[in-house]
């Protein structure tokens, strides 16, 4: 069973037993968290879309790891102009393993 859950703007596709990375979550290292935005859930060829959130789904979490991606270097130059800006960027995350999917 399968479900497509919203989080932090984004949307993702999580099987029970899996690990994704998500936008920051307030919450403890080990903390079991509930996701309550879920757009669909699915199982095999049958698929239970809600409009928009499917009533009564959840899907259950638990908070491995903090953490912040590798930087991404923004450079920023206009020609003949002597302008040239120098900046980085690293975007927080959250890790998350995946403990059942309830529908």
């Amino acid at each position: 069973m399968y479900a497509l859950i919203k989080t932090g703007g984004k949307q993702y596709k999580v099987v029970a037993g899996e690990k994704i990375k998500v936008e920051q979550i307030a919450a403890d290292v080990g903390q079991e968290i509930t996701i309550d935005q879920v757009l669909a859930v699915g199982a095999g060829a049958d698929l239970k879309v809600g409009t928009p959130l499917v009533a009564g789904a959840t899907v259950v979490a638990t908070v491995v790891a903090q953490g912040r991606h590798d930087k991404v270097r923004i450079f920023k130059m206009r020609r003949r102009k002597h302008y040239q800006k120098r900046q980085g960027h690293r975007q927080a995350y959250t890790e998350l393993q995946i403990s059942a999917v309830n529908a």
